[in-house]
């Protein structure tokens, strides 16, 4: 488990630079930000494409994955949900009738969203540090962790819909997604190109600057509001599971060392990429802002630290959705498998930066982003619980 705990120790590190770094460099930040985004993007290019390398289907049981895929959308739906009605009923003062409010409704459930998706690359990452590769808990949660980042990833098509209203580009990004998942089913272990870890970062490295140059292209000719983005994600996935088969029986060391100094690197710039919090003056935010949600009256730290603590355990409680599933399986492995789903990360903070493009902001940010921040810290500890479950259940079956 020192993988696990070092991979939480640069989380935390990352974290805190990450509220020290902004005023530190000052104009030079974004210029920091900018290749530090980048790098982040490049790094989980080379854990999704690794993890797709790794994923298996059996074709001849498709109809098996409809149930995975209803479970990960319930693992998603549920988190989400408590989340946003939270915000609503909880967080807003009573006096100012959020709920009566059809813009309140939009902004709160495209917020919420971050807390649906499970962080794929940290969650791998995590669980191969931790031993759990060979394991039902860890190749089950791989189907079910790229199926829920998959329906994250799809909703905030109607979601950004209801924000600005019906755009080609939306109809553009669902149109790539169903393609790409058609090519990794139709194409699954059938690309021969090399596989060593030279030739991963390249592909990973291509495969941001075709995404990112797309990105920029078309923002410049249609506007901010008007740019094609594709999470990095989904691509890189499917490019590893469209690749030949490759994998040989003992791994090589250095092929190791560069994945796991990868991990490393990825887990620091998760961290680096939360949004700054401290310092910031909400109130000159929120009176700038058109958003309705960002007007909620920011209260004491103390009553937010309250709001952050109960958010965290309402979302990790709608994680559980995958207990009530898997008959088949030990009631200690599928609580494994619903814990495990708990991890937060490079997905739900790309929700949280297009909530920051609608200008939403003010508390209910400041909200998510700690609670986002709580959860990855949190991971270690996670990962920790999931595999004493899954040892327990081994130990109940021997």
């Amino acid at each position: 488990m020192r993988k696990v705990y070092t991979f939480s120790v640069l989380l935390v590190i990352g974290l805190v630079l990450s509220q020290i770094l902004p005023p530190l460099l000052g104009e030079s930040f974004p210029t920091f930000q900018l290749v530090s985004t980048s790098l982040l993007y490049i790094s989980l290019a080379f854990i999704m494409i690794n993890v797709g390398r790794e994923f298996e289907l059996n074709k001849k049981e498709w109809r098996s994955y409809t149930l995975d895929y209803g479970v990960a959308m319930g693992a998603a739906a549920f988190p989400w949900i408590l989340v946003a009605l939270y915000y609503l009923f909880a967080v807003a003062p009573p006096e100012m009738k959020m709920w009566l409010n059809g813009d309140a409704w939009k902004e709160s459930f495209m917020l919420g969203r971050y807390a649906a998706p499970t962080s794929a690359g940290i969650l791998f990452t995590m669980l191969v540090a931790a031993g759990l590769k060979h394991t039902w808990v860890y190749k089950k949660v791989q189907v079910l962790a790229i199926f829920d980042d998959l329906d994250t990833i799809l909703l905030m098509i109607p979601l950004q819909i209801l924000m600005i209203g019906m755009r080609w580009q939306m109809l553009v990004v669902m149109a790539v997604a169903v393609l790409l998942i058609w090519l990794g089913w139709k194409k699954m272990n059938s690309l021969n190109i090399k596989q060593d870890w030279k030739s991963i970062l390249l592909y990973s490295i291509l495969l941001f600057v075709i995404i990112e140059g797309l990105y920029r292209i078309t923002t410049h000719l249609y506007g901010f509001d008007g740019g094609i983005h594709i999470e990095i994600l989904l691509p890189a996935f499917i490019l590893g599971m469209i690749m030949k088969g490759d994998h040989p029986p003992v791994p090589d060391k250095s092929e190791v060392k560069v994945a796991d100094s990868i991990s490393y690197i990825f887990m620091l710039l998760v961290g680096l990429s939360m949004p700054l919090f401290l310092g910031v003056d909400f109130t000159k935010d929120a009176a700038l802002s058109a958003s309705v949600i960002s007007q909620i009256p920011m209260p004491h730290w103390s009553v937010i630290a309250m709001h952050v603590v109960l958010v965290t355990i309402i979302s990790n409680i709608g994680k559980l959705f995958p207990l009530f599933f898997y008959r088949d399986r030990t009631i200690k492995e599928r609580l494994a498998l619903s814990i495990g789903m708990f991890s937060r990360g490079e997905v739900g903070a790309g929700v949280l930066f297009i909530a920051i493009s609608y200008q939403i902001g003010g508390v209910l940010l400041v909200i998510s982003v700690l609670a986002m921040c709580l959860n990855l810290l949190l991971t270690g500890i996670f990962i920790s619980s999931a595999k004493r479950l899954i040892l327990a259940s081994a130990h109940d079956v021997t």
